[in-house]
């Protein structure tokens, strides 16, 4: 979105120094008059764009809730403010995705805004080039053993809290020896095989896997209805957006995050 704004921008920018070279070819009063209304417009339209797509890029961005995968957490069409610079500023137009001054790192509990990796998406919509953002709660970052038993999700072989996850199904589907070795499990894993498994094969009895250098995993807090790094991986770095930071819509339900 922050980029789509800053090319309208840049559009706009471009349009009214036109209007400026060619100003002098408007004599009437009537064609100045109506000159001075479009160049006004054009001349606040690109600020206000390049300005808001700036912050929007760097500091602070609008999110809208698209699932029920946070229940009860966030909810669907919740609306909340993420902020994008605790985690470090992106370079834009960068292959890597590498940040600077980041203020903190992701940790364990975060409720992470990030792009929607490739291998969540359906083949229609790699081929269309879509592009989405997810939410979710990091449940592990790099180095950690995550593995999950009967719903109950274990890290470094320590049963976890857990006190944000829901569960809305009573059935557990029990676990399928699905390859051979523990490597080539975790070799599925990282590439984002899981997403053609059925998903009674993985949702309640996952892993173990360990989590690659600079990758987290992500999981929604409504476990039972979440398309998550159960399935299609661990998260890379370079996706990361922001840190949900204050829920603003509906009123009633104002809080940070």
């Amino acid at each position: 979105m922050e980029l789509k704004l800053f090319l309208v921008g840049c559009i706009l920018f471009i349009t009214a120094m036109f209007m400026l070279a060619v100003k002098k070819y408007f004599k009437t009063p009537l064609s100045q008059k109506l000159f001075k209304k479009i160049y006004s417009w054009l001349d606040t339209g690109w600020t206000a764009l390049i300005i808001a797509s700036f912050i929007m890029f760097f500091f602070i961005q609008a999110f809208k809730i698209p699932s029920g995968s946070m229940r009860k957490t966030l909810l669907e069409g919740d609306h909340l403010f993420a902020n994008k610079f605790i985690y470090g500023f992106r370079i834009p137009f960068t292959a890597n995705g590498k940040k600077y001054a980041a203020l903190k790192k992701v940790r364990r509990g975060d409720i992470v805004i990030f792009q929607c990796p490739p291998e969540a998406l359906t083949i229609s919509e790699r081929e269309s080039g879509i592009k989405k953002d997810y939410i979710k709660r990091c449940v592990a970052v790099a180095g950690n053993k995550v593995e999950i038993k009967d719903k109950k999700l274990y890290i470094n072989n320590i049963c976890d809290n857990d006190a944000y996850a829901t569960f809305g199904d009573y059935a557990i589907f029990q676990k399928f020896n699905l390859f051979n070795t523990q490597k080539e499990y975790q070799e599925a894993w990282e590439r984002g095989k899981f997403t053609s498994i059925p998903a009674s094969f993985i949702r309640d009895n996952f892993g173990p896997v360990v989590v690659p250098d600079g990758h987290y995993m992500m999981m929604g807090d409504n476990r039972d209805f979440s398309f998550d790094s159960r399935f299609w991986g661990p998260l890379p770095d370079k996706y990361i957006k922001g840190k949900a930071l204050f829920l603003y819509w509906p009123i009633k339900r104002w809080r940070l995050i």
